[in-house]
């Protein structure tokens, strides 16, 4: 396994991060499709065994039951010390006013929440899951500010928004001298790269670690054009992602294929190869519900793809709308 810091920080964190929102109770939350308690232990022992020290969940997920199984796994498998525990905050987790959002209220309600969830006294990264519009800006960032000084939290971090918002609150936590977001988790792959125009630049510049979520387009870079699976099919989120540009997509998916073919090697490994090649790019949240997945996902940090197969992966690629803000 490979060891890159996050961001501008000097916390190290393996080059691949597990995503968790395939664990959780398939009875609870929005996804029928996540992985029972001990399915999903397998899979995060897995992951540690590899070298895997960095996981990332949401109190969103599954009605936060993906928090309560991954907290109760890491204290199984792992030292505290030993792992990097990333949650978010954004989700409605509850019905009626203040149920969700970026307010004081909330933020300090769902960080104690989720630490009660987690087992833990602190979690290494705390991230908005999205901007909110009804939130000033400035509440947030105090909030999320006092969480760090209280010890709930070693680092903030953001996720999908535009540019200018990102840059907004940057500059508002050097103007108050409020702890800065060190990282962003946005929506990067193959056949979604709008976030090469503006957000990857300046992260870039900004010396802000870069966390892609949906590396694998939700399973759609991993197997046959149109071809589906379990999840696909009862994934409302993913069909607004890609639905728009699938005749688009199905040829630079094709690619991938040959690519694979070509190499020996799983389509999976050759769409990871190519996001984490980016130079802006820490590392790229994978999710996983068979233990191979985690094997592909690591295989792929040995992969490095020439500039004519990665000119043959990206040629093909046409302007997509900008969606997963939401």
């Amino acid at each position: 396994m490979e060891y890159v810091k996050l961001g501008p920080t000097g916390l190290d964190v393996s080059r691949i991060c597990l995503g968790c929102m395939s664990f959780g109770e398939p009875d609870r939350g929005a996804h029928t499709w996540t992985l029972p308690e001990e399915a999903s232990r397998a899979l995060i022992r897995h992951a540690i065994d590899l070298g895997v020290n960095f996981f990332d969940t949401a109190n969103v997920y599954s009605d936060g039951s993906s928090e309560e199984i991954v907290g109760r796994a890491l204290r199984d498998f792992a030292r505290r010390d030993e792992i990097v525990l990333a949650t978010k905050v954004h989700g409605v987790m509850r019905p009626g006013p203040n149920g969700g959002g970026l307010s004081r209220k909330a933020i300090l309600t769902e960080i104690d929440n989720s630490l009660r969830r987690l087992g833990t006294d602190y979690v290494d990264l705390y991230q908005i899951h999205r901007w909110d519009p009804r939130t000033p800006i400035e509440e947030t960032l105090e909030a999320l500010h006092d969480v760090v000084k209280a010890g709930k939290a070693r680092y903030i971090g953001a996720s999908s928004m535009y540019a200018w918002q990102f840059a907004k609150a940057l500059y508002l936590a050097d103007r108050h001298g409020w702890t800065r977001f060190v990282t962003m988790q946005n929506h990067y792959n193959l056949i979604h790269r709008e976030e090469e125009r503006e957000m990857l630049p300046f992260c870039a510049d900004q010396g802000v670690g870069v966390l892609p979520w949906s590396p694998l387009a939700r399973g759609r870079l991993t197997r046959d054009p149109g071809a589906s699976s379990e999840r696909q099919a009862d994934d409302a989120y993913g069909s607004m992602l890609y639905s728009a540009t699938d005749e688009a997509d199905r040829r630079i998916v094709a690619r991938v294929g040959e690519s694979a073919a070509a190499r020996g090697v799983s389509r999976a490994q050759v769409a990871l190869a190519w996001v984490a090649r980016h130079p802006a790019v820490t590392a790229p949240i994978v999710g996983a519900t068979r233990l191979e997945h985690l094997d592909d996902a690591v295989a792929a940090l040995e992969l490095r793809l020439d500039d004519d197969e990665v000119t043959a992966l990206e040629e093909l690629y046409l302007p997509h709308p900008v969606v997963g803000f939401a």
